[in-house]
């Protein structure tokens, strides 16, 4: 058994002194005034940590796991252990895959592969309707039991009686639906934001109306049906603007945004794959009404969206590249360096957002045992080489960042530990 001593526990907002105890079976975290000298008996080596911060451990309600149907862009295995690296121990896997988990028995082909490959507890979405395809609503009640909540990520609802229909569904059911908002007849072949730098470089745009006018259609479904709703990755002021009222109004309704469209703008953007993902990159103004979103719990958690395809697939361009990037490894080092350590956004709000949120609205384990170890001090490089995931397509390649995850311990199981 190993003791780490000198760190510090975030829990509630507060920092204490704390002794983490490493075993191969069950890693714990011990409050310094709780520890008792006979507990380190079988201690047979001792490291001091200090500068390092032990975390709840992480979950990310948005996840792509790539398996079943699209194995050499991630698997499970891949996909969990690049989510241990960044120190998640939870993760909800969306579903478009193949075949897309819209029946109790398709979903049988995914569950199998994460009892078998899973580092960490995966928590799969149902589709809301048959093939992702928005025409006949899927089995959501012999789905129920085992996933999360229910989406078509990837792909808008385009029916308004569609979706009216699976709110209503799911509302029996009691479980959330997500939804990626998108109208399609506002896309016209679009790729990324319809700003200044589509418009320098000869590119066609994706309108922010095509994200805010979905979540508009579905607020009023939300309040018509009472469904818990979840709106996913949102870039636009206007969205956020929409369900801060719609949240004052009454509506039960949640929402989640990943760190690239807090720290990122399309001003940022230049002729590379890693830049692509769907929502875009938007403008300053909408970077900015989403910082304010957070700061003033309208957006509730921060997801990655980590969406991984082959280093090929994403060679190809702004315009030809598949829409994704990848974000588990280097999600918590973006959010600190850019948003904690310039003074936008407190700590606190950040580990709320990436531990508490999630776990309270999607109903996922909130076990003691879960804990990852950071070091804030530790400035490094980012770079894809090194990531778990077979991904590697990440705008925030070669940025310089700080706080390196050095351990995390789902169920008292370390599952990552720096060598």
């Amino acid at each position: 058994m190993t003791l780490l001593t000198g760190g510090k526990a975030y829990r509630n907002g507060v920092l204490a002194d704390v002794f983490v105890l490493v075993s191969e079976t069950s890693s714990r975290v011990l409050p310094v005034s709780e520890a008792d000298s006979d507990m380190f008996s079988d201690v047979s080596e001792k490291i001091d940590i200090g500068g390092s911060v032990v975390f709840p451990g992480f979950a990310d309600v948005h996840v792509h796991l790539r398996e079943p149907g699209f194995s050499y862009k991630e698997t499970v295995v891949s996909g969990t252990m690049a989510a241990a690296h960044g120190g998640y121990t939870d993760v909800c896997s969306m579903p478009n895959l193949s075949p897309v988990p819209d029946s109790a028995e398709n979903l049988g082909v995914q569950l199998a592969l994460i009892r078998d490959g899973a580092a960490v507890r995966v928590h799969p979405y149902g589709a809301i309707t048959v093939g992702e395809m928005g025409k006949e609503l899927a089995d959501l009640a012999g789905m129920a039991e085992n996933v999360c909540a229910f989406s078509d990520d990837g792909r808008g609802v385009q029916n308004d009686d569609m979706m009216r229909a699976a709110m209503t569904e799911a509302k029996k059911l009691g479980k959330i639906l997500a939804a990626h908002c998108e109208v399609n007849d506002l896309l016209f072949g679009g790729y990324i934001h319809d700003g200044e730098y589509a418009k320098a470089h000869g590119h066609r745009g994706i309108c922010s109306e095509s994200e805010w006018k979905q979540i508009e259609r579905d607020l009023k479904l939300a309040a018509e049906t009472g469904v818990k709703y979840h709106v996913c990755h949102i870039s636009t002021r206007e969205a956020v603007a929409l369900i801060r009222e719609a949240k004052k109004n009454g509506v039960d309704v949640t929402c989640e945004t990943a760190p690239h469209y807090l720290t990122l703008t399309d001003d940022d953007l230049i002729e590379d794959g890693r830049f692509k993902m769907n929502p875009p990159l938007r403008s300053k103004a909408d970077r900015d009404a989403l910082i304010e979103g957070v700061l003033d719990g309208t957006i509730d958690m921060i997801a990655t969206d980590h969406a991984p395809h082959s280093d090929e697939e994403k060679s190809r361009g702004l315009e030809k590249s598949p829409m994704g990037v990848v974000g588990l490894e280097c999600a918590f080092p973006v959010l600190y360096t850019k948003l904690v350590k310039t003074g936008i956004v407190p700590l606190e709000r950040i580990i709320e957002m990436m531990t508490d949120a999630p776990r309270k609205r999607f109903g996922l384990p909130q076990d003691e045992n879960d804990f990852t170890i950071f070091d804030l001090s530790e400035e490094y490089t980012i770079d894809p080489a090194d990531f778990l995931s077979m991904g590697h397509a990440t705008p925030f390649a070669g940025e310089k960042v700080y706080g390196k995850c050095k351990m995390t311990v789902c169920g008292g199981k370390t599952v990552w530990l720096t060598k």
